[in-house]
């Protein structure tokens, strides 16, 4: 199945941004659902995950502090709140799903969507 991200755009340095990755026909709280991001010329990496059931969540450590992985209570959603938003956070942003639990590797997720970009500029 496919995952729809959405919130990405341009944003000052030092602001704050709200994505959220939904998707139809499927339970998210039946999958952890991982955030990764993509820039430029550079590796995916990962921004963090949010356990099946919405337990624990777990951090990259370039976002560890600023940022907050939470499951939409009533809807079939995930956000991911970001604060203190530097440029070296300009990426794709991606969100994805996995059926065995959080994985730091991108290879362990098997649902993608298809990312929103989020430019951190002045």
């Amino acid at each position: 199945f496919q995952l729809q991200a959405s919130g990405g755009g341009l944003v000052q340095p030092g602001g704050s941004l709200r994505l959220s990755c939904a998707a139809s026909g499927v339970t998210l709280a039946d999958y952890a659902i991982g955030w990764f991001r993509q820039a430029p010329g550079k590796e995916r990496e990962e921004v963090g995950c949010i356990s099946i059931f919405g337990g624990t969540t777990y951090y990259g450590d370039s976002v560890k502090g600023r940022s907050t992985i939470s499951r939409v209570k009533n809807e079939n959603m995930v956000t991911l709140q970001m604060n203190r938003l530097k440029p070296a956070d300009t990426a794709v942003y991606y969100c994805a799903a996995a059926e065995m639990g959080c994985s730091p590797k991108y290879t362990d997720f098997q649902s993608w969507g298809q990312g929103t970009l989020v430019t951190v500029s002045s």
